[in-house]
């Protein structure tokens, strides 16, 4: 949902291949690291001097934000009023919001933070969270067997869903949503997506489904057991208990699963298809195949030797791409329609996987039996720029440099492994940057 940023024009901190953010042990919505404090433009005071001199810094920084703030939100009040927004809702919205510096905090440094996908894997596919997914599947069951026969997704693919997105409602954010997104909106670094995050988290208060200040969610914005973004809770979010409300946030998880259920009905799923299976892949195997644009029967990669993991074909299930998500040395997916479906929840290769093999293990399925090159550590957000750049300048071009690993940098990548003999999987790895190097 994951999720949070589930429409491709957010800039999700979750990159699309070799490096993830962080992933922590309740959801995998990015846990951010303490910002460094400013320091002051002085000598060198004793340690409590500086301590004061950067506390009074902060605090005129504070109150010059704050200041600004207020002007932005006077500009913005009169553009809400033209999309529909009452001014008392906007009274009521805003009593009491102020300017959050610590969302900026958070929204600044997310992408610092990286962990392998089996490092991910580990956490979102755990021992713990498949017992809790248990515990979970048997309390809820008649509810989410009447919003898996009303939506045609599988019980087990909504659980883990809600797994991933606030440890089956463990950790659902406690930051007024209000304020974090008109934080974010102010400060423009995205702030065309998040105001526009914002009018529809308005909208959502004007219609009554929850009071303003138990609109609760993670700092980015995301709300409820399976994180909505406002924008996906408008199009997405269903009355399923009938109270006339849709409510995500009350400890009455049905309105949330049964939203997301809806979710992904509406983004394609299929009910009794997997969105992937496991692979062997052959000896001498072309990993130029291994993309998202090559799509095959499983017949097909039949014949090209691409076998499950007991050594037998793969049911027909649909065309199929090859997935790597570790590259060449990890374990290998074939995915199908339903993929993309859990992909349209969250954006990131690893949060599908996640999803995907955490439904399979609450279904009763194995764990990933392929090996993972657990040797290898992370790119650090400055070395996936600095990959980025010596790509370009070696003639293979990422369109720009942003530390994301995405579609056209895996391209790129691939195409200098061609160039340079090496094998061709597309994986933003430590040892590439150093042959780059």
């Amino acid at each position: 949902m994951t999720t949070w940023l589930k429409l491709a024009v957010a800039a999700t901190a979750i990159m699309a291949t070799p490096t993830w953010a962080e992933a922590p042990q309740t959801s995998p919505r990015p846990t951010i690291r303490p910002a460094l404090l400013d320091h002051a433009a002085t000598a060198t005071p004793r340690p409590r001097m500086r301590a004061l001199v950067n506390a009074t810094a902060s605090s005129e920084i504070k109150v010059a934000d704050n200041a600004r703030f207020d002007r932005w939100l006077k500009g913005f009040f009169g553009r809400a009023r033209a999309q529909g927004i009452s001014q008392a809702t906007l009274n009521r919205a805003f009593q009491g919001v102020s300017y959050d510096a610590d969302v900026i905090k958070r929204d600044r440094n997310q992408s610092e933070f990286t962990k392998t996908i089996w490092q991910y894997l580990d956490s979102a596919a755990s021992d713990t969270r498949v017992k809790n997914g248990g515990k979970a599947l048997r309390q809820h069951r008649k509810t989410l067997e009447r919003i898996e026969a009303h939506y045609g997704v599988e019980k087990e693919v909504v659980v883990a869903v809600w797994g991933l997105e606030s440890s089956f409602g463990s950790y659902r954010g406690d930051m007024d949503v209000i304020q974090s997104l008109a934080t974010l909106a102010f400060d423009g670094r995205r702030g065309k997506f998040f105001e526009a995050q914002l009018i529809a988290a308005l909208k959502i208060l004007q219609s009554g489904d929850v009071a303003p200040r138990k609109m609760k969610g993670s700092w980015a914005g995301a709300m409820g057991h399976t994180q909505f973004i406002p924008t996906s809770y408008l199009a997405y979010a269903v009355d399923f208990t009938g109270d006339g409300k849709r409510d995500i946030w009350s400890e009455n998880p049905t309105d949330a699963l049964a939203s997301t259920a809806a979710y992904l009905k509406r983004s394609g799923w299929t009910k009794g298809q997997p969105w992937g299976v496991e692979v062997r892949l052959p000896k001498g195997f072309n990993y130029a195949l291994a993309s998202r644009k090559v799509q095959k029967s499983p017949a097909e990669w039949a014949r090209l030797g691409v076998r499950n993991m007991e050594g037998g074909k793969v049911p027909n299930h649909g065309t199929a791409s090859i997935l790597l998500p570790g590259g060449g040395n990890g374990a290998a997916f074939m995915i199908f329609k339903n993929f993309a479906a859990i992909e349209r929840y969250n954006a990131a290769d690893a949060y599908v996987i996640g999803v995907g093999h955490l439904s399979d293990r609450l279904a009763g399925g194995p764990e990933i039996k392929g090996r993972w090159p657990r040797g290898d550590r992370a790119l650090k957000f400055r070395e996936r720029k600095e990959m980025q750049r010596r790509l370009t300048r070696a003639g293979f071009d990422t369109d720009g440099v942003d530390g994301k690993i995405g579609p056209k940098t895996i391209t790129a990548i691939r195409n200098y492994q061609i160039a340079k003999g090496l094998t061709p999987d597309g994986y933003a790895s430590l040892s590439l940057l150093q042959h780059l190097r």
